[in-house]
């Protein structure tokens, strides 16, 4: 089973091949790039490193939300265009949950943390049970507070992750009751060896659809459609 892996949900953008289990390859950027200008030149690379032919891959995995609406659409379009011109099915994966697996087997509650601005988070809480990544609150866009809230109620040490450490680090302290600690450099991000191993495993279960079918998850309104609305509601 060979897939080819998409993430560029966010500030990072990340390529990766995997085959059977062994990540064989990734190119991960996590620089102020357009990821329109760099993605597709980024797989062209690695195809060439790996002397990949693109047709033998089996699945092609994309991260595909919640994140960066601009990177999201680029990911799902790139995704789509490949998975329409070489006939393969595509494996979407929460983004979240793909930032989650970044993470190997702990003891401690896995919370990745995006930053949705104002004073939001794409989080997710996660822990491994029997060696496997389990979900304990779905992806979703929530307050700090509420986040902190949920942890605390969980009363077990927490490892944090993702882009959001930066900015929300100092509340986060003032809001914690629980022990908790943060993932280091080389884990913290998305990476799209973690989603095309964790699409590894929707693929032996199915969990493929046609390229055509396939939306981004974006959990809520984007900035330009929320003020839209507030313009139109006002007298």
């Amino acid at each position: 089973m060979r897939i080819l892996a998409l993430d560029s949900s966010g500030m990072v953008a990340s390529v990766a091949v995997l085959e059977d289990d062994i990540l064989l390859g990734e190119y991960t950027v996590n620089y102020k790039k357009t990821h329109s200008q760099t993605l597709l030149p980024m797989l062209d690379t690695v195809a060439q490193m790996l002397e990949l032919d693109l047709h033998t891959v089996d699945a092609i995995a994309v991260a595909a939300g919640p994140g960066s609406f601009t990177g999201l659409r680029i990911g799902a379009a790139t995704a789509k265009g490949l998975g329409l011109a070489l006939a393969k099915p595509l494996i979407a994966v929460p983004t979240v949950d793909a930032l989650a697996y970044n993470l190997g087997v702990t003891d401690r509650i896995i919370c990745p943390i995006m930053d949705a601005r104002r004073n939001q988070v794409y989080t997710g809480v996660y822990c491994y049970t029997d060696g496997m990544l389990d979900i304990l609150r779905p992806q979703e866009a929530v307050s700090v507070v509420d986040l902190a809230q949920t942890l605390n109620e969980l009363g077990q040490e927490v490892i944090f992750l993702g882009d959001g450490v930066p900015v929300y680090q100092e509340q986060l302290a003032q809001l914690l009751e629980i022990p908790y600690s943060f993932a280091p450099a080389h884990l913290n991000r998305q990476r799209a060896g973690a989603v095309g191993a964790l699409a590894a495993i929707y693929y032996r279960e199915g969990k493929c659809q046609p390229a055509e079918e396939m939306e981004p998850e974006y959990l809520r309104k984007s900035q330009a459609e929320r003020e839209r609305e507030e313009r139109e509601v006002k007298p």
